[in-house]
């Protein structure tokens, strides 16, 4: 009962994410993003509130450009990005749109990802100080729009999470690359099982790089734009400032913190049978917990993941997405990410029939076929 109703929250997240439109693949709303100058400083805002400002080919053709731009004008000093309304920073891409493009044969399914992760990849390598302020929910896109950049604030409203074993995909926009950075196990237990992150956890954790509370943030990027000087040390002593002063909001210990050494032992695995047989043999409640949640998620996904993160743990970001980039079409060429999603969102029955079923039943073969490279001229070029 307690997975149906995780999964319930879940899709509740999901529904925000999907298109609006009738699936008129090529639609571009004006106002979707707003990108802007402030003295010598740009400012990101994501403006789809409605849908969690949830990310579009749109929002991304809008974004890139302008971040190349901002990176190649001498007089940029920093760069902003965050989300409109209360609710949410970015709780995702368009993956509805992507799985209903995908049934069509419409490009949309190549391309979302394409530019997804050449943006994640501008983002991870920018000249320019990067501070993300992320307000709300994060997940998904919203992760890949954040996580790789210099600072990451979170408030006591963020929701962090990378849920995609739950509909058939895996935790991707780089994530291969920052998850087994994270320290031990953790990125692996995040990855398999969905948890959630939220408020001080998110710093804990090594999401964020700050912690300020929800009411200081206005004027936390007011005092961010009126800096003279935007060098890293001076933003940072900026946002050491704020953080100090978000005392409201109480301190308390990391909450997987009585859980980190099974973490690290039960999750310790080079296969996912091998952690499911640790969780087995431990046999406590938590443990116990670990697998019902875990017999939930699509297995295919749950072995492309830890394969993905395994691997991933001595790779640079770039080669991290070109691989993450394959994993995407192998997705979009197969049936669970279609049945995730219609479980979750269309159905809404939160009951994904995935196939295979097992983790037996994925052979080592179906595994080396995800990776495997794609055609020369489809390829992720970074």
């Amino acid at each position: 009962m307690l997975i149906r109703r995780s999964l319930q929250r879940l899709s509740v997240v999901f529904q925000h994410v999907k298109m609006t439109t009738a699936y008129n693949f090529s639609t571009s709303t004006p106002d979707d993003v707003v990108l802007e100058m402030v003295d010598t400083k740009g400012v990101i805002t994501l403006n789809r509130p409605k849908v969690l400002n949830s990310l579009n080919l749109s929002m991304i053709r809008k974004i890139y450009p302008k971040l190349t731009a901002w990176e190649n004008d001498p007089h940029t000093t920093m760069v902003i990005i965050k989300g409109a309304g209360d609710k949410a920073f970015c709780a995702g891409g368009d993956i509805r749109a992507v799985t209903e493009a995908g049934k069509v044969g419409d490009r949309l399914s190549q391309d979302f990802f394409k530019e997804e992760y050449m943006l994640n990849n501008k983002i991870g390598t920018y000249e320019i100080p990067y501070v993300a302020l992320i307000d709300g929910i994060t997940m998904g896109g919203g992760v890949g729009l954040s996580v790789h950049g210099m600072f990451r604030v979170a408030t006591e409203r963020t929701l962090f999470a990378m849920p995609e074993t739950a509909i058939g995909l895996f935790p991707d926009v780089g994530g291969g690359y920052f998850l087994p950075r994270l320290g031990g196990k953790l990125g692996v237990y995040l990855a398999l099982s969905g948890f959630r992150l939220k408020g001080r956890d998110v710093l804990k954790a090594g999401v964020a790089t700050h912690f300020v509370q929800s009411d200081k943030i206005q004027d936390l990027e007011k005092s961010l734009l009126a800096l003279e000087n935007a060098r890293p040390q001076d933003i940072g002593e900026v946002l050491a400032q704020y953080q100090a002063l978000s005392t409201d909001i109480p301190d308390t210990d990391f909450v997987l913190e009585p859980h980190l050494e099974e973490i690290n032992r039960l999750f310790n695995g080079n296969t996912v049978e091998e952690i499911v047989e640790n969780l087995k043999t431990d046999g406590s409640e938590w443990a116990t917990k670990q697998l019902n949640t875990l017999s939930k998620m699509s297995p295919t996904s749950m072995k492309i993941t830890l394969r993905q993160i395994l691997e991933a743990e001595t790779m640079t970001l770039q080669d991290v997405l070109v691989m993450e980039y394959r994993l995407s079409q192998r997705c979009v060429e197969d049936h669970d990410f279609y049945e995730g999603v219609r479980a979750l969102l269309v159905d809404k029955d939160q009951s994904p029939k995935w196939n295979p079923s097992t983790l037996e039943k994925v052979t080592p073969q179906k595994v080396d076929w995800y990776f495997s490279p794609l055609s020369a001229e489809r390829e992720l070029k970074l």
